[in-house]
C-alpha cells in the first residue's frame, strides 16, 4: 500500500487512543500505531489499526501523529538514536498533538526542515469524552498551505480547529489556554471556600454565579462537575500533568519578560497538592487545599 494512504500514530494514552480510533474510523486510511502499553493497541485492532514499530511507521507512513505525555518525551523520541530525526525522510509530515514547550517545538521544526520533513504543532484541548466524540479543539502552528493539507485529518477527531500562526503558535495558544483555566479554577475554589463559610449553600453559589458575569466554561465544567461534588478521579487531567503545562507557561512568560504572578500562585497550589499526596488526582482537587480540607 502507498505511504500516502497510510497514517502513523505514536502514543495511545488517555487522549491518544480515542483520537487514533476516530482517525482510523473516519479517514478512510490504514493506521499504523505504536505505544509502550499493548492494551490500547489490542483494543484498536477491531478498528483496523495495526501495531507497528517506530521504524515501520517511519518507513510506511507519509503523515505521522504524536500524542505523548510531554515535550521532553517528544524531544527524546526525536533525538534518540534511531529516533524520529534519524528515521524520517524528505516529504514526510509529523504532527505533534502533545503539549510541548514553544522553544522545543520550534527547534525540532528547524531540525526536521533541514531533512525536508514538515513538523507542525497541533496540541489538543478539552476532555477525554471530547476525544471519544471527535469534538476536541485543536490549535495549529503551521503555514496556511500545510494547515489546509492536514486539516481534514485533524477533523476526524476535532470540531474546532484554529490556525494560530507559524510553527510554535499552536503551543503558545494551548499553554495560555491552560494557564487561564488553572487560574480560573483557583478563583472558583476561593469563591466556594469563602461563600460557604459566609453561609451560602455551594449549589446556590455556583448556580447563581453561572447566571452572572462570573459564568465560564471552567465554572460549568471544572466547578460544577468537580469542585462542587468534590469529585477528583485519577486517569483524568491530573495535578502533575497540569503542573507540567503550567511550567511551560511560566517558562514562556519568563522568556518574554512577563511576571505572571497569577500563574505563580497556581504553581504553589499544585506543589502543595503533590506534597499532600493527591498529585495523581484531577487537578481541581486543589480546591480541597484552598478550603483547608487537606
Amino acid at each position: 500500500m502507498s505511504t500516502e494512504h497510510q497514517l502513523g500514530f505514536i502514543g495511545l494514552g488517555v487522549m491518544g487512543e480515542p483520537m487514533c480510533r476516530n482517525l482510523a474510523r473516519k479517514s478512510g486510511r490504514r493506521v499504523l500505531a505504536s505505544d509502550l502499553d499493548p492494551a490500547p493497541l489490542a483494543r484498536l485492532q477491531g478498528e483496523g489499526v495495526q501495531s507497528a514499530t517506530l521504524e515501520e511507521i517511519l518507513r510506511n507512513c507519509a503523515t505521522i501523529f504524536l500524542s505523548l505525555p510531554s515535550g521532553e518525551i517528544v524531544e527524546r523520541l526525536s533525538r534518540q538514536e534511531q529516533g524520529l530525526l534519524a528515521l524520517a525522510r524528505s516529504g514526510q509530515t509529523i504532527i505533534d498533538l502533545s503539549t510541548s514547550p514553544v522553544s522545543t517545538t520550534r527547534e525540532l521544526a528547524r531540525d526536521f526542515a533541514a531533512l525536508g520533513v514538515t513538523f507542525m504543532d497541533a496540541p489538543v484541548a478539552r476532555t477525554r469524552a471530547a476525544a471519544e466524540a471527535g469534538t476536541l479543539a485543536v490549535m495549529v502552528g503551521a503555514t496556511p498551505e500545510d494547515f489546509a493539507r492536514v486539516r481534514p485529518l485533524i477533523a476526524t477527531f476535532a470540531s474546532d480547529i484554529a490556525l494560530c500562526g507559524p510553527v510554535g503558535c499552536g503551543q503558545v495558544l494551548k499553554i495560555l489556554n491552560n494557564m487561564v483555566l488553572f487560574e480560573t479554577v483557583v478563583a472558583i475554589s476561593e469563591a466556594k471556600a469563602i461563600g460557604t463559610r459566609a453561609g451560602v449553600d455551594a449549589d446556590v453559589l455556583f448556580e447563581t454565579l453561572s447566571k452572572g458575569s462570573a459564568d465560564s466554561f471552567a465554572l460549568r465544567n471544572h466547578g460544577m462537575k468537580a469542585v462542587l461534588p468534590e469529585s477528583f478521579p485519577e486517569r483524568t487531567f491530573s495535578v502533575r500533568y497540569a503542573r507540567k503545562d503550567l511550567l511551560y507557561a511560566l517558562q514562556l512568560a519568563q522568556e518574554h519578560g512577563v511576571p505572571a504572578k497569577g500563574a505563580q500562585l497556581v504553581e504553589q497550589w499544585f506543589d502543595q497538592a503533590i506534597a499532600a499526596g493527591v498529585g495523581d488526582q484531577y487537578h481541581p482537587v486543589i480546591s480541597e487545599l484552598i478550603a483547608g480540607k487537606r
